[in-house]
């Protein structure tokens, strides 16, 4: 008997301990990040920014890209250009030309300045506000929340600000800031979280409070909105989780004293309506926790015991999924066993394209979970036209380009927003991201109405592909994608060498309408004059011991190398030459050390798309 009560009574633990509900899966990526990551940002290129802080002051980054598959478990890692300034728990946006803005830091020292990141060159830009709206000095961004306007600026609300409650707007086309409006309520918004509602306002639980309000962009200004039934907030440390838009329209706050709230928006300018939320069971709360919507509409948060003033931040970290049909949370297991054996302010999450969300507990090791129900069709985009701009990039347009929610969420510490969309285009199996830039749209829901992005190919090869727009990791349905034989530049030989050989003429340029070209002339003989030839044919005629490529010759033109033997040519495309139109390109060059006392390059074909 005795026996028997034991199985039964361990068998009921076990129960007890046991996740509930349909669970996800974890799988940790097959090569750890080269140090401990943190804050983790998704580029408009498909590749994972993350900051190599590991919960330390640092101003490292890494570059974390998918396998040939788009596998992000099979990914690798690469190391980028180190920030200015050092930081630890910071602002952070990416900006709708794909560069990533950060500012601020609780820790380190760029607590009062602000940097801007190009994935293009691998730089960081400085880009402090100016004397009239900041004093270095006393004024401090700190942990600072920030959001991305529908205009493509930032707004960013210090811990510290110049003016009481006055937050800053920074403009990256322009390179500008400007003052935002002043808070209603309090001199600031330190540990809160921000949720962009569909309307584009951002709602926010005042700090230490149960007011809220809204920021309207198209007035710069805050309005008073409902106070909210329960406190979120906690009484020792004052922090709170993070705070997501749902399916439903509605927004959802995780507090740290394991309270929720849930609050359902007009869509005007008037007070919404905030109800209680479920309380996290098993007495679990959010002081300072990620959490991430998830493409089944789910949200996976990172949770842990209530704060008590001994154990402000308490360990270990425990994960629910919150189901917003039911209203409910389920426990699921973590990356390694029941629980991770740290507190969740030193995790962060982030939603990739493929539908998982990453997860970093500022470890070497990082992992993946996939949800277990099927993506959300209210969440999935759809692709009404892929055209060809006069520049050689593409423009897409659609509709729910940017997804029905701004992502993951952290808070104060770390912004992670990813509601834009991504290109990604297939063939034989080979999955690539193509970058995106110039979003129409940095909203959230934004239904039937049209929106568009920009994307460049890079070195895409030309054939055929099946191409998909994703938004916070849901596909649109897939399209046929055909990408042409690029315009050509191709050498025909024919040169003859003078003094120092054979010149080398080359040719670049994308050959569309209004664009750059150059033409390069490389390996002549130094200060010497030249005579440039253009046909629209090739016919090799004996020339001076050698062959004239370019005959008849439509355009002939005299020049001078430099000093060193080379001439650059930089000129505009003309525009009306048709598609597979070819030119022919020859110089001949004085040169005494030629038979005939002149050197030919070799003759160059252009060839239009």
């Amino acid at each position: 008997m005795t026996s028997f009560r034991s199985v039964a009574v361990l068998a009921v633990t076990l129960l007890t301990l046991a996740p509930t509900g349909r669970a996800g899966t974890w799988t940790k990526l097959v090569h750890n990040a080269p140090s401990g990551v943190n804050v983790m940002l998704l580029l408009p290129d498909g590749t994972v920014m993350a900051s190599r802080q590991g919960g330390a002051i640092g101003k490292g980054w890494y570059r974390l890209t998918p396998d040939s598959t788009g596998s992000y478990v099979n990914g690798t890692w690469t190391t980028l250009a180190p920030m200015i300034d050092s930081r630890l728990y910071y602002s952070s946006q990416v900006l709708r030309d794909g560069r990533v803005f950060v500012a601020g830091g609780e820790y380190g020292t760029g607590g009062s300045h602000a940097e801007v990141y190009d994935p293009l060159t691998n730089t960081w830009t400085a880009i402090n506000p100016p004397a009239a709206l900041w004093n270095p000095s006393t004024d401090n961004f700190v942990d600072s929340l920030s959001v991305l306007l529908p205009d493509g600026r930032v707004l960013i609300q210090p811990v510290f600000p110049h003016t009481a409650g006055v937050g800053l707007i920074y403009d990256p086309v322009a390179n500008t800031w400007s003052n935002a409006g002043k808070l209603k309520h309090g001199n600031n918004e330190v540990e809160a979280s921000w949720v962009k509602l569909p309307d584009d306002s951002v709602l926010v639980i005042d700090f230490v409070a149960t007011t809220s309000e809204r920021y309207i962009p198209g007035t710069n200004s805050w309005f008073n909105d409902a106070i909210v039934p329960v406190q979120i907030y906690d009484g020792v440390a004052s922090e709170m989780g993070g705070a997501l838009l749902l399916p439903s329209g509605k927004a959802f706050f995780i507090g740290a004293t394991g309270h929720t709230a849930l609050y359902t928006p007009t869509g005007i300018v008037t007070q919404g309506t905030w109800v209680a939320g479920p309380d996290l069971p098993n007495n679990q709360s959010t002081p300072d926790a990620p959490a991430a919507m998830m493409v089944d509409g789910k949200v996976l948060c990172a949770v842990s015991d209530k704060p008590i003033p001994s154990d402000p931040f308490p360990s270990p970290t425990r994960f629910y999924e919150y189901d917003w049909v039911s209203n409910s949370f389920a426990q699921v297991g973590g990356p390694t066993g029941l629980t991770d054996n740290t507190p969740p302010f030193t995790t962060a999450m982030l939603d990739l394209p493929n539908g998982q969300v990453l997860y970093t507990h500022f470890g070497t090791d990082v992992y993946a979970y996939t949800p277990s129900g099927p993506p959300l069709a209210a969440g999935k985009p759809a692709i009404s036209s892929v055209t060809q701009n006069p520049d050689g990039s593409w423009h897409l347009a659609g509709t729910g380009l940017n997804g029905i929610s701004q992502g993951a969420t952290y808070g104060d510490d770390a912004q992670m927003d990813s509601n834009y969309p991504l290109v990604r285009v297939t063939a034989a199996g080979v999955v690539r991201y193509l970058r995106t830039f110039g979003w129409s749209s940095t909203g959230v829901m934004t239904g039937a109405t049209p929106v568009s992005t920009e994307f460049t190919v890079g070195a895409l090869p030309a054939g055929d592909y099946s191409l998909e727009v994703v938004a916070n990791g849901i596909a649109s349905d897939p399209v046929a994608f055909t990408l042409p034989d690029f315009a050509s530049w191709t050498s025909l030989g024919n040169g003859l060498s003078g003094i120092t050989g054979v010149p080398v003429l080359t040719g670049s340029g994308t050959q569309v309408a209004g664009q750059p070209a150059a033409l390069a002339l490389g390996n002549a003989a130094p200060s010497a004059p030249c005579v440039l030839f253009v046909g629209f044919a090739s016919n090799p005629t004996p020339f001076k011991g050698g062959l004239l490529v370019p005959v008849p010759a439509q355009l002939v033109v005299p020049f001078a190398t430099n000093a060193s033997g080379a001439l650059n040519l930089p000129f505009t495309w003309p525009a009306g030459l048709p598609s597979g139109f070819s030119l022919y390109y020859q110089f001949a060059i004085q040169d005494g050390g030629a038979f005939f006392g002149v050197a030919l390059s070799n003759a160059l074909r252009s060839t239009t798309l």
